[in-house]
């Protein structure tokens, strides 16, 4: 008997700006309905984390998580999770994720820090995590209802 793995779950940085855009991204374009998604800054996150010998404290990265909860768990950070991502989306992105996975991994990893590195001076920075809107409320796993 198979069962259909767990949906894949997007870790990011609940107060950050650019995160949050991306997610509202995401959204808008996951029409599989696929994702779910949890602030770095949640209860939910830090175990999730700790498991796989990463730290809770650190919100300059976006993680994927596949299949939690199984024994086949895995943890894909930075732009491994970003190129991931993008794969699942519709076609034109997944043509951007192949260009992606053509550049050097150490060239992706650079221009992630980059961009984490100044993601709050271009893209500002929330004093708590937004709250979800309604429709997509059940998409997030760590209790956003209360923001974090």
């Amino acid at each position: 008997m198979s069962h259909e793995p767990p949906n894949p779950i997007i870790l990011y940085d609940g107060v950050c700006g650019l995160c949050n855009r991306l997610v509202q991204f995401i959204l808008k374009r996951d029409p599989r309905d696929l994702f779910r998604f949890a602030a770095l800054q949640s209860g939910f996150a830090a175990p999730i984390l700790r498991r796989h010998g990463a730290s809770p404290e650190d919100f300059d990265t976006m993680y994927v998580v596949l299949d939690h909860g199984e024994s086949s768990e895995r943890l894909l950070a930075r732009s491994d999770a970003a190129v991931h991502v993008l794969r699942q989306l519709s076609w034109a992105w997944r043509m951007v994720a192949v260009l992606l996975r053509a550049v050097p991994r150490p060239v992706r990893e650079w221009g992630y820090r980059m961009v984490a590195r100044y993601r709050y001076r271009i893209f500002g920075k929330y004093d708590t995590c937004p709250l979800p809107d309604s429709k997509s409320r059940s998409k997030f796993l760590d209790g956003q209802a209360t923001g974090c």
